[in-house]
């Protein structure tokens, strides 16, 4: 017989475990299936995947009570975010203060995500986190069903896919993607610049690509470059004092000298969207519904928006005694956020193609209007907040740091 459960989870990663730990709270019976389970010491090096936390983000998981947790390894907050173009003078500025907050954001190792929400799973005697490769996972009216690599089999009420953008739950449910490679590829590494990042996320345009120095604890910087495939390749390749040299002239020695940390990674990015987020008793969530460029570090803050909104759209139905996996509660849930990541997929991608442009009509236009908006303090203050997630339809748990259903 399969074991029973009433949501299963495929994939436990930053946005999966959001969900699981949300859900925790309702009672129901979890399954949170992860290959890659880690943890995490006070004294390991850092992660080469960070991400910049929005406050809506920090919301939810002060809620799900998980953030001092986080904050207690390794959390680095960012005041200003400052953004400017190869191809010209025109430059913003984006400062907490002028909307009386005290920080922008934080930047925090994606290892130090997950593995907060794990051990806070581990409190819940009705969640189980397995580590498990999935070999088939399918949804009809009737159930949910899915088998292990080792032959187990779960049946469950809810299937959701959190499995990124190559998910396994989204392909067995024949949902189709749309999207295109951005034949780019994302070069990560961690860094120690000569001068104090002064919690500043800076970031510049290149004609290759975006390059991003986002602040981490004790004046180390991770790096975020966007460049062309051969490009990242031969960067991969350089000895740590090349690779200096041409990350330094490349930003334009703005933080003086930079020593690399450790190792190196490179990633292809690519713009993915699933053209349905449900079917039956099946939800798709994060990279698994969509992907996007990584230059306003907004791909997690979507993903945990569609986990908070899952779980309160789960909430609601269980508290009316209605089945969480019936098609019209789902479809609520993707009314809900497909709206609003399309908008933000559509600004990232045409931000992308704007300062990817060297004609020189277009870097007259971008560079004007970064000076304009710098100057339009109103205008700054909407885009700030907007980004920060501090306006827009949120769920209640993005809204208070006390709601929880």
């Amino acid at each position: 017989m399969p074991d029973s459960y009433d949501i299963v989870i495929v994939g436990g990663g930053m946005v999966g475990a959001t969900l699981a730990r949300a859900l925790a709270d309702t009672g129901q019976r979890i399954a949170v299936l992860e290959s890659g389970l880690t943890e995490v010491a006070d004294d390991d090096v850092f992660d080469l995947r960070v991400s910049a936390l929005t406050r809506a983000s920090q919301r939810i998981f002060e809620s799900l009570s998980v953030w001092a947790d986080m904050v207690a390894v390794r959390v680095a907050p960012f005041r200003e975010m400052q953004v400017w173009d190869e191809g010209g003078h025109g430059s913003i500025n984006f400062d907490s203060a002028e909307i009386g907050l005290d920080t922008l954001g934080h930047i925090v190792e994606n290892r130090v995500i997950q593995s907060a929400l794990l051990r806070s799973l581990g409190q819940f005697d009705h969640v189980d986190v397995i580590r498990a490769e999935v070999e088939i996972a399918q949804a009809d009216r009737a159930a949910a069903r899915v088998r292990l690599r080792d032959g187990t089999e779960l049946c469950a009420r809810l299937l959701v896919g959190a499995d990124g953008a190559r998910s396994a739950v989204r392909t067995q449910a024949g949902v189709a993607v749309r999207g295109w490679a951005y034949d780019q590829t994302a070069l990560v590494a961690t860094v120690k610049p000569e001068r104090d990042h002064l919690d500043v996320a800076r970031q510049r345009f290149l004609r290759t690509g975006p390059l991003a120095f986002l602040p981490l604890p004790d004046g180390y910087c991770s790096i975020v470059w966007s460049t062309g495939p051969d490009h990242a390749q031969r960067l991969l390749k350089l000895n740590e004092r090349e690779f200096s040299q041409e990350l330094e002239q490349a930003f334009q020695s703005t933080l003086g000298g930079v020593q690399v940390c450790g190792r190196r990674a490179a990633f292809p990015l690519r713009l993915q969207h699933a053209q349905r987020y449900v079917g039956s008793r099946m939800a798709l969530i994060g990279d698994a519904a969509h992907t996007i460029h990584p230059l306003a570090g907004q791909g997690v803050n979507l993903g945990l928006l569609d986990a908070a909104v899952l779980y309160e759209v789960i909430a609601d139905a269980l508290a009316r005694q209605r089945d969480p996996g019936d098609f019209a509660v789902l479809r609520r849930y993707e009314r809900w956020r497909k709206g609003d990541n399309v908008a933000v997929m559509a600004v990232m991608d045409g931000f992308k193609r704007l300062f990817g442009s060297e004609l020189s009509v277009l870097s007259l236009a971008r560079n004007l209007g970064l000076s304009l908006v710098d100057r339009a303090v109103p205008v700054k203050q909407l885009i700030m907040r907007r980004a920060m997630g501090l306006s827009g339809d949120l769920p209640a748990l993005a809204r208070s740091p006390s709601t929880v259903f």
